[in-house]
């Protein structure tokens, strides 16, 4: 077995035999070993204008592709700039991995370039943070940090590679397996069964499921979980929690609920903590987890009314759920299709909303047509960034997949999202909806997009404001007090040519299906600037 001329050339080998084939960077200093290195292993790297940008498009390439999507970037102010994004890859269990270029261990201490404490700042947003040692332990911190990325509960994962251990010469041969499966934590028979019984026992039972499970053979196991035990699996992933508007009414079935297995699910600030009205104040709480610190968390929220705990992951907590309904008769059928129907709710108002401004739309007839480009191909992919606007878009609209700003509410992730779409379901429809706030974070990955010929549709529901701040003012200080919000009615359209995509304006209803007809057709990255009307968010009740 060959032995790797140095620690980048063990990185970049033992990537290329994981199974990864592209990562999302950007140049400095302390990665060049790495960017030469990836030559040789036929890595290859899509070079974006921004650190956290690089992250970004790994949350949404892991969310797509179900493999750990991995971002290099430099050290130090790199490194700081990437980390930012880590958030919104932790709140949406998306399996990260970080590769940050570090100033050397032979110079610590002393005021290298670019020296940082970076293992610290990267700890509380990610599951593990190390510097790698040495050559010779490149490959094995590599591997240990692509299989603790997708094992539990997904989440991102830190490496720092200091450049002396990057062009330092190895001395062992590589690991001879590049195992990066995750590591299973079952549930045993016997506590599936234990939680079947005492959903069966209840009147109004719910499962719910946070982000990791519900995406591709996860989401799919769900489905399968509900028809065969007959009872609800919701899954959850949005910084408004009970009032998501992608789950209709399903805030008034929450509340009627007697028992709710949690399946993966955090008892957060998204469920109320399980507190009154959210939730009705003798529901019970079954919790399976693979973090054992959740049911230390449900225990100080709802105190006894957590029933039943068991730990394990949740694929192999769907899995074994499923194995127990084997001969099981389903109990709830009219609760079932109750908490459905409400989550299905739409108010039919929305159909005919218009907007009380001259040149201007109702989000809803700004995003209704979206639908049509969503229903032409099976791998259509929605991404759908924070603010009024991406409410609106996720109440409105559905596709085979979505890519979300999720529960850590951030918002600016969009565009890189929609640059990893492209790359991650080529020819199929990716469109992403954002806000003109939203447009601004990472406006030069248009940029990135047309460098490597990336097409996707951007429509900007743009009402010159950062309204969801706005809409806050108004409401907890009066219209009279609204500051800091404002923004030009800037020509989103133009900025996207400028950096070589398509662009076109919308101000009437009628224009937005020809130009989202354009906007697909061009095979470039294309925005669709729609002049909005600034409403709140939607709230669904019947």
């Amino acid at each position: 077995m060959s032995v790797p001329r140095n620690g980048a050339a063990a990185l970049a080998s033992t990537l290329a035999a994981a199974g990864v084939k592209r990562l999302f960077t950007l140049s400095g200093n302390h990665i060049m070993p790495v960017f030469d290195a990836c030559l040789d292993a036929g890595i290859e790297l899509l070079h974006t204008r921004h650190e956290a940008a690089a992250v970004h498009m790994a949350d949404a390439w892991a969310r797509l592709t179900g493999e750990p999507g991995v971002a290099l970037v430099t050290g130090g102010p790199g490194h700081a700039n990437a980390v930012s994004a880590l958030y919104t890859a932790s709140m949406a269990e998306s399996p990260v991995v970080l590769l940050s270029g570090h100033a050397p261990h032979a110079q610590l201490g002393m005021g290298a370039f670019q020296e940082m404490r970076q293992t610290d700042i990267a700890a509380p947003l990610t599951k593990a943070a190390t510097l790698a040692a040495s050559a010779d332990s490149m490959a094995q911190d590599l591997l240990q940090a692509l299989r603790l990325a997708q094992s539990g509960r997904p989440g991102p994962v830190h490496l720092s590679l200091p450049t002396d251990a990057l062009e330092s010469a190895c001395t062992q041969p590589l690991p001879a397996q590049a195992d990066i499966a995750p590591i299973a934590q079952p549930l045993s028979a016997e506590s599936a069964q234990a939680c079947l019984q005492a959903l069966a026992q209840a009147r109004r039972p719910l499962i719910l499921t946070g982000p990791a499970a519900m995406r591709g053979v996860d989401q799919d196991a769900a489905t399968a979980l509900e028809q065969a035990c007959g009872i609800p699996v919701i899954g959850m992933q949005s910084p408004r929690g009970v009032a998501d508007p992608a789950l209709g009414a399903y805030a008034e079935m929450l509340a009627q609920a007697d028992c709710i297995l949690l399946l993966g699910k955090r008892l957060d600030f998204t469920l109320k903590f399980g507190k009154a009205p959210a939730l009705a104040a003798d529901c019970t709480f079954l919790q399976i987890d693979a973090d054992s610190i959740e049911f230390e968390r449900s225990q100080r929220a709802v105190g006894t009314r957590l029933a039943l705990t068991a730990q394990a992951d949740h694929r192999s907590a769907l899995a074994a759920l499923r194995d127990a309904c084997a001969g099981y008769t389903p109990r709830h059928p009219a609760w079932t299709a109750e908490v459905r129907a409400a989550v299905a709710y739409r108010p039919a108002a929305w159909a005919t909303a218009t907007a009380q401004q001259h040149g201007r739309l109702h989000p809803y007839q700004a995003l209704a047509p979206v639908q049509a480009v969503l229903d032409r191909h099976p791998d259509a992919v929605l991404v759908a960034d924070g603010g009024e606007i991406g409410q609106w878009a996720q109440a409105i609209l559905h596709a085979p997949d979505r890519v979300l700003n999720g529960v850590a509410g951030s918002i600016g992730a969009a565009l890189p999202f929609a640059v990893a779409a492209s790359l991650a379901r080529p020819g199929a429809p990716i469109v992403a909806v954002m806000g003109d706030g939203t447009f601004g974070f990472h406006a030069a990955e248009i940029d990135t997009a047309v460098r490597y010929r990336l097409p996707f549709v951007v429509v900007v529901g743009n009402d010159a404001r950062w309204n969801a701040e706005y809409q806050i003012q108004v409401r907890d200080y009066g219209p009279e007090r609204t500051v800091g919000c404002e923004l030009l009615p800037t020509r989103y359209d133009l900025v996207t040519q400028a950096f070589g995509g398509h662009g076109s304006l919308v101000t009437m209803s009628e224009a937005v299906t020809p130009a989202l007809a354009q906007a697909r057709g061009c095979g470039l990255p294309a925005c669709v600037n729609i002049m909005i009307e600034g409403l709140p968010a939607p709230v669904v009740q019947r």
